[in-house]
């Protein structure tokens, strides 16, 4: 191992210690440090770091040169305080304009034909707990990977609660359930138990060898049930499993408006549900589908009529 290839190895492990994931920099520093080796650099300059990510495999239209970018920008910072010839490249030498995908907005007619989809695969199992784990993600709005880690004692059963531990930025919150909600979990639990009655591990959501579910495997399912139940084939927006979690919080301000909610006052609650920051990490979420719209509008208007 070369002496760079040892200090990214310590950055990430540093940066991990911190709570964060560095998924995208330990996928991509390998890359860079094997470029920086190649060419006999001894250090990271800005020369460097951008030869490595404007690599002709992207074109300049992509992220793919920014996110190399600021994963060497992010090593270079560390490399500073350690080798003084180390040069952190300036923000904004390889521009680039974050673009968000709009987000499908799933009907509940959309959800329950998914859910008669996951049904209708062959391996009970299988059928069970990807019925159960879709209705989870469309009442809770969690994340795909936090529902696929829960543990069965994750599942306070009395108080009807979920215990979601270390998600992202490392943190944990808990998910009050529904009554039907917790049903639902009591009966896929039942089953599962019943269906594989020896796991090899202590995990909610089962495959059926008994482990873990494969998050990438959770995605490909979902895209055949996608097609299977024949979702969003009229619509230019592909539906994705995330996309779930958008209509979450869609779907909730969207009560709020109909029951007369203070929804600006609110709106840090949805945000603490979701397992957010802030809740300005919140509106990414709320997309301008027109039902939400309208209500805001005629919430507005009321407002101008009640002036004096």
């Amino acid at each position: 191992m070369s002496a760079l290839a040892e200090r990214a190895d310590e950055y990430v492990r540093l940066r991990r210690a911190f709570g964060y994931k560095l998924d995208e920099a330990a996928r991509l520093l390998p890359r860079l440090v094997a470029h920086l080796d190649d060419s006999g650099a001894e250090t990271l300059t800005i020369e460097a770091a951008l030869a490595w990510a404007q690599e002709p495999d992207a074109g300049p239209d992509s992220t793919v040169w920014a996110r190399r970018m600021t994963v060497a920008r992010g090593f270079a910072r560390y490399l500073s305080g350690i080798d003084p010839r180390a040069e952190v490249p300036p923000v904004g030498l390889v521009p680039w304009r974050k673009r968000r995908r709009t987000p499908y907005s799933y009907s509940w007619a959309d959800v329950a034909a998914l859910m008669a989809a996951a049904r209708s695969i062959p391996t009970p199992l299988r059928a069970a707990t990807y019925e159960t784990l879709i209705g989870l993600l469309v009442v809770t709005g969690m994340r795909v990977g936090e529902a696929i880690r829960l543990d069965r004692t994750d599942v306070d059963w009395r108080g009807g609660v979920l215990l979601v531990r270390e998600s992202k930025f490392r943190k944990s919150r808990e998910i009050p359930l529904h009554a039907s909600s917790v049903d639902a979990l009591a009966a896929y639990a039942s089953r599962r138990d019943g269906l594989q009655p020896h796991p090899q591990a202590p995990v909610f959501f089962i495959s059926t060898v008994g482990t873990r579910l494969i998050y990438g495997n959770v995605h490909h399912t979902f895209r055949g049930l996608v097609s299977a139940a024949r979702v969003g084939e009229r619509s230019a927006i592909r539906p994705r499993i995330h996309d779930i979690r958008h209509g979450f919080a869609e779907h909730t301000l969207v009560g709020w408006y109909r029951d007369g909610e203070d929804v600006e006052v609110r709106l840090p609650s949805l945000s603490t549900y979701l397992g957010h920051r802030e809740p300005r990490f919140t509106y990414r979420y709320l997309s301008a589908i027109p039902e939400l719209l309208g209500l805001a509008a005629e919430r507005l208007e009321a407002a101008r009529r009640a002036q004096p």
